[in-house]
Parts: C-alpha cells; structure tokens; sequence
C-alpha cells in the first residue's frame, strides 16, 4: 500500500448462515457499517448484492452467477476480511474468496465481529502496507 487506505473485501457467510440469508444480509450490512464508520473501505459481496438479487429477479443461492459477478472485486480489493460469523467455517463462498485471495498473493485477515479486530500473520500484515504485528486495528 501507498498511504492510501486499503479497500477491503467482507467476507461473510449466506446460505450457511444458521438464520436464514435475510438475517445474513442484514448482519453482513450491519458489520459494513460498522467497518465504514470506523474507517475502512469495504466491499459486502453480501450487503451489496441482496438487495439486486431480491428486486433484481436473481437467484440469490446460484453460487456460480454471484461468484463471476464478484470476481471483479476479488481482483480490486487489496485485503480480505473473514467475519468469524456463524457459518463462516462451512462457507463455499469464503472458502473461494480465501483460495482467490490466496492465488494472488494478497493479505487475508480473520475478523472478530463484535470488537472488529482483525488477525493474521506478520508477514500478510507486512505485505499490506500495515505495521508488521500480528493485529490489525481497523483505522
């Protein structure tokens, strides 16, 4: 990074989720905002396109449309924020983003929630432009 804020990549779990994916929007819209009044730049994958999916007439369990819609964001984003929501462990959509993310050698961070303190190792915080520890404090 060069001095600019990152923009980060939400990952949060949808059809997983043990209340059904209304309440998966709504807790992925709640903790983007969150994220937002702290600072940080976010893109929901789930919070952005819920709502286009429901007016839009979309499938929004057709896993292989969303994720080729999303894949350009995978490509721009420059961190990945894994909520530790329920469901996120048996997530097919997380597990993708985190293989994507992976791929292309860019930082993923684990997310709590409720604090929004984010985790991983040195060197992905190092290579994110972030200061080499082993948290990551939201701005």
């Amino acid at each position: 990074m060069t001095g600019r804020t990152p923009l980060a990549y939400l990952a949060t779990p949808y059809s997983r989720y043990k209340h059904g994916t209304v309440a998966a929007f709504q807790e992925a819209s709640r903790l983007a905002g969150r994220l937002i009044k702290a600072g940080q730049l976010v893109y929901s994958p789930i919070a952005h396109t819920h709502p286009i999916a429901r007016y839009g007439g979309i499938d929004p369990l057709d896993h292989a449309f969303w994720m080729a819609i999303n894949q350009g964001m995978l490509d721009r984003c420059d961190v990945l924020l894994v909520a530790h929501l329920d469901g996120w462990k048996e997530s097919k959509g997380i597990a993708i983003e985190v293989a994507e993310f992976e791929r292309m050698g860019k930082p993923i961070f684990d997310l709590d929630p409720v604090t929004l303190r984010a985790w991983s190792s040195i060197m992905a915080a190092w290579n994110a432009g972030l200061a080499p520890c082993c948290c990551y404090e939201m701005p």
